[in-house]
């Protein structure tokens, strides 16, 4: 998958983390220079090109071509199936790679620079009970958190809902920057589909919780069982990224999703699919507090002026 101009499949001495990076149509906005100025600084990557009918997977073999020691993979996907199943597809085959120890994804945009790899992967090297590291948007001082008001606000909004879904008190799901330990546990967590293509972070988290719902006293699946594992990492650098418009459309999306999460991860059992106890008054509790976050998202949306979707 690695291999490189010469034939050579070594993953070299950075063999042991795998970023994927998943990219439909980016032809305009994919930096090749910084791609390539990220690998020679150390990172590894498997690009997923998912089904775009641009000029992207060519700019992505040029990458490819331009990194001759065999640390850039191209994944091309036949047809379009979205973010979510991208990452999925990508995280499953970067894990087959020899010494593969540590994976997770990336945006394609570099919100967040490749040179942060190194910094979440050795929270991961230095805590062997921590197994998802995520990139966290905290504008502290010293740091370079460029991001616009509308979307913090509606960051906190989702933040606060996912919180409340997940019953872990997490600050940032939707940065495009995380990295996970190479483990059985990640292969069941990615095998399978995902049901959400807007907020599969969250389902990710939420398939983990319900991995580990065996483990809790009364057999129920929390969030809070993860939050030894689970750090996040305050970015040194971040900035929105032109192009990249968060539509009204997607508010409800992902507010749907959240739903959809509650309900399979938490009210039945996961993978079996069986109710747990209680269902139906769980059922309408959870229902009535989306919907009325996803109202609060919409309300939210129009007051700091989010653009209706043409």
């Amino acid at each position: 998958m690695f291999a490189s101009n010469s034939g050579s499949t070594s993953p070299g001495p950075r063999g042991d983390i795998i970023v994927v990076v998943p990219c439909y149509n980016e032809e305009a906005r994919l930096d090749h220079d910084a791609f390539v100025a990220g690998v020679r600084r150390g990172a590894r990557i498997l690009f997923v090109d998912d089904g775009s009918t641009d000029a992207t997977l060519s700019l992505l073999r040029r990458i490819q071509a331009a990194c001759d020691d065999g640390c850039v993979g191209v994944l091309p996907l036949e047809a379009n199936a979205g973010k979510a199943e991208a990452v999925r597809r990508g995280m499953l085959q970067a894990m087959e790679s020899r010494g593969c120890q540590i994976v997770g994804f990336w945006d394609c945009d570099l919100a967040t620079p490749l040179s942060a790899v190194e910094q979440l992967a050795q929270v991961l090297r230095d805590e062997p009970a921590i197994h998802m590291v995520f990139g966290a948007r905290v504008a502290l001082l010293g740091r370079q958190i460029e991001r616009s008001l509308k979307r913090h606000y509606l960051g906190r909004v989702f933040a606060t809902l996912t919180s409340l879904v997940l019953d872990l008190p997490i600050y940032d799901t939707q940065c495009g920057a995380k990295l996970f330990r190479a483990s059985a546990q990640l292969r069941q967590v990615l095998g399978r589909p995902f049901l959400t293509r807007w907020v599969f972070d969250v389902e990710m988290i939420a398939r983990y919780a319900a991995l580990r719902a065996d483990d809790a006293r009364d057999g129920r699946p929390s969030g809070s069982a993860l939050a030894g594992c689970i750090f996040e990492y305050p970015l040194h650098q971040w900035r929105d990224v032109a192009g990249s418009k968060l539509k009204l459309a997607d508010v409800g999306r992902m507010a749907l999703g959240l739903l959809r999460i509650r309900l399979v991860y938490f009210l039945h059992e996961w993978p079996s699919g069986r109710r747990r106890p209680q269902l139906a008054a769980a059922a309408v509790a959870v229902v009535a507090l989306v919907l009325l976050a996803a109202l609060a998202l919409v309300a939210l949306a129009a007051f700091v002026g989010v653009r209706w979707p043409l």
